[in-house]
């Protein structure tokens, strides 16, 4: 018997697919594979899907009803084609932690671009609050002034601070979120203090890298208290930007849009040419450094 139902948690075999009161067990066909060849994972957290349930109460995956949305970044260890992380969101959140590990502000960006690309709501959350330091506080109101004011929401927040975790909850409550960040940076911990009952695993930072050490190891979709899912996901250290040209990147920034109008060029990337809006815009100061170096950076990596 065929059933709608929505995935809810991927480990990359096998699927969890909430139908009704019932969790279903599920595979997908190898036809699926065979259609998806340039996505690894042709079925993600958030889909709706349609379930032909077995006798025995397993499932099969039929059919993936038309995506809303989706967040995609490059397929990573050598493969090709690219990884969709999870659809069907509200919102997304990329997290970073003040301290171990610190913040990495070329990941917040071009996660922000992917976003942007796929017209996805999007904000910051800044972690682990109470590990900073004074430098770390000026280094915060730099970050909240730049962001904000390009339409970025920034929460700074830390599970002992209750004041920053109400904050967080109201963004959550009566939406579809997600967690993204690398390995460290608290996203389960985050979950586990607005659904203390559900106990999911966290890990510590290598103290010899200062990095994360991978805890979370498939993404889930968690009812919220209230209203409202957040998605969990595993830590990653790469957001690969996927289907962007070099002529369309700064479409994605923001705070490119009025000064793209004033270039010489149609075709201008805003790197080197002369009468260049952005560029004039960047020397006066009107385009955070940062930003445009992480600008240049992204247009690098997709010549």
């Amino acid at each position: 018997m065929s059933k709608n139902g929505k995935v809810i948690q991927s480990t990359g075999k096998w699927y969890k697919v909430s139908i009704g009161d019932d969790i279903v067990d599920c595979r997908i066909p190898g036809k699926f594979r065979l259609k998806k060849e340039q996505v690894t994972n042709p079925v993600a957290v958030g889909d709706n899907v349609l379930v032909d349930v077995a006798d025995d109460g397993m499932g099969m995956i039929e059919e993936i009803e038309e995506r809303e949305n989706y967040i995609p970044r490059k397929a990573t260890h050598g493969r090709r084609g690219e990884q969709i992380l999870v659809s069907n969101v509200d919102m997304a959140w990329v997290v970073q932690s003040i301290r171990q590990p610190k913040i990495r502000q070329g990941f917040i960006d071009r996660f922000l671009v992917g976003c942007e690309a796929y017209q996805i709501p999007v904000g910051i959350v800044i972690n682990k609050m109470d590990l900073a330091e004074p430098n770390d506080l000026e280094y915060l109101e730099v970050l909240e002034d730049v962001y904000e004011e390009i339409g970025y929401p920034l929460i700074a927040c830390s599970i002992h601070d209750e004041t920053s975790l109400e904050l967080l909850k109201k963004e959550l409550n009566g939406k579809t979120s997600v967690f993204i960040g690398p390995s460290g940076v608290g996203k389960s911990s985050l979950i586990n203090a607005i659904r203390p009952d559900l106990e999911l695993s966290v890990g510590e930072v290598s103290a010899s890298s200062n990095k994360g050490k991978h805890t979370t190891t498939f993404a889930q979709l968690i009812p919220l208290p209230e209203s409202g899912f957040i998605v969990d996901t595993p830590g990653i250290r790469e957001f690969g930007l996927v289907s962007i040209g070099q002529s369309e990147l700064s479409l994605f920034f923001p705070e490119m849009a009025k000064y793209r109008e004033e270039c010489k060029f149609y075709n201008c990337t805003h790197s080197h040419e002369p009468g260049c809006g952005v560029i004039s815009a960047y020397e006066n100061g009107l385009i955070d450094p940062e930003r445009y170096n992480s600008y240049l950076n992204m247009l690098e990596s997709i010549e």
